[in-house]
């Protein structure tokens, strides 16, 4: 027997979430057992514990879109008994049982060795915010998107992405400023290495087709007209990642940052990205995120604390990231 978190939905439609002990034989199929030592709190996950999205694609439901844990069967070529893997995405946590329990079965396909620089722990303080995060700047990096270029955007700066986010430019030499709608975590920001907060209000509103050029680079977590804002002040030739829809999925922009000034919009995927790249992704963020660095970021909590802080996280009352381990009581 183990514990999970269990969504449920009853014949009149109304969805029920508690810790309840499951038996091993009702894990889904999968060719790896995994002991999870943690896994974390996403915006996704929050979604689907509250009810407020359509994100679960099936009932019952472990939710969960990241995990940290010890191989305890494989009949995969890839992994033996006592490995330490990583689950990032995949559809995990919405159409197949995921990370918030202290056992899930997985294909071997959607696991990734364990970086050696990071305990579970520290791996789920990254997750896939943090993932994410690191995808984003690649992505800048990749489109010429240098240090020298000039300041470089992260809008949802408190959020778990872009705390991540943050320390990576600032590590790299960006200069970053960081747009919030929580002015209080001013102090937070600029100990992660933001230079300078600004307002979300200051984006958040519909805005002109083309707007003063300012960024050299954006990483948007927001999205609606959050984005459309930013990729209006971007500079010449530079780069916004979308990589979020924390105000909405719209984007009420037009073509005139990308047909007058060469903008590109870098959209980045996470779920179903390829092997090659999440290992690359994953050995970047060891070298570049020193284990004192995530502790500024991340709150650590157990399995039954999940089910109330997953409505925190969604009224936005939490800051950075949240990882939930297996070993804690609640």
């Amino acid at each position: 027997m183990f514990n999970a978190i269990l969504i449920e939905k009853d014949d009149d439609g109304q969805q029920h979430v508690a810790v309840k002990q499951l038996d091993e034989s009702q894990l889904p199929e999968g060719d790896v057992t995994v002991a999870v030592d943690a896994s974390t709190l996403n915006y996704k996950d929050a979604l689907a514990i509250t009810g407020k999205g359509p994100v679960v694609r099936k009932f019952p439901m472990v939710p969960g879109i990241d995990l940290a844990g010890t191989v305890e069967h494989s009949s995969s070529e890839r992994y033996r008994e006592g490995d330490r893997v990583l689950l990032n995405g995949w559809g995990v946590g919405e159409g197949h049982w995921g990370g918030l329990a202290e056992k899930a079965r997985l294909s071997s396909d959607w696991l990734i060795p364990q970086p050696s620089a990071f305990t579970a722990q520290q791996a789920m303080a990254i997750g896939t915010a943090g993932y994410t995060a690191m995808l984003s700047v690649m992505a800048l990096e990749r489109h010429g998107v240098t240090p020298d270029k000039g300041e470089v955007l992260v809008t949802g700066a408190s959020g778990g992405v872009g705390s991540v986010a943050i320390s990576l430019l600032a590590r790299l030499g960006y200069t970053v400023v960081a747009s919030t709608g929580r002015l209080e975590e001013r102090a937070y920001l600029e100990e992660l290495g933001a230079s300078e907060v600004i307002d979300r209000s200051t984006l958040s509103e519909p805005g002109r087709p083309l707007a003063k050029e300012r960024w050299a680079g954006a990483v948007d977590a927001a999205g609606s007209h959050t984005l459309a804002n930013v990729c209006a002040s971007t500079r010449y030739g530079g780069t916004v990642t979308a990589c979020g829809l924390a105000q909405g999925m719209d984007l009420p922009a037009s073509v005139a940052p990308f047909i007058l000034r060469g903008v590109t919009l870098a959209g980045i995927d996470s779920v179903m990205r390829p092997y090659d790249d999440r290992v690359e992704a994953w050995r970047r963020l060891g070298e570049l995120l020193p284990p004192e660095r995530l502790e500024a970021i991340t709150r650590s909590i157990s399995l039954e604390e999940a089910i109330p802080v997953a409505g925190d996280l969604l009224q936005g009352k939490v800051r950075g990231r949240v990882v939930v381990d297996l070993s804690r009581q609640g």
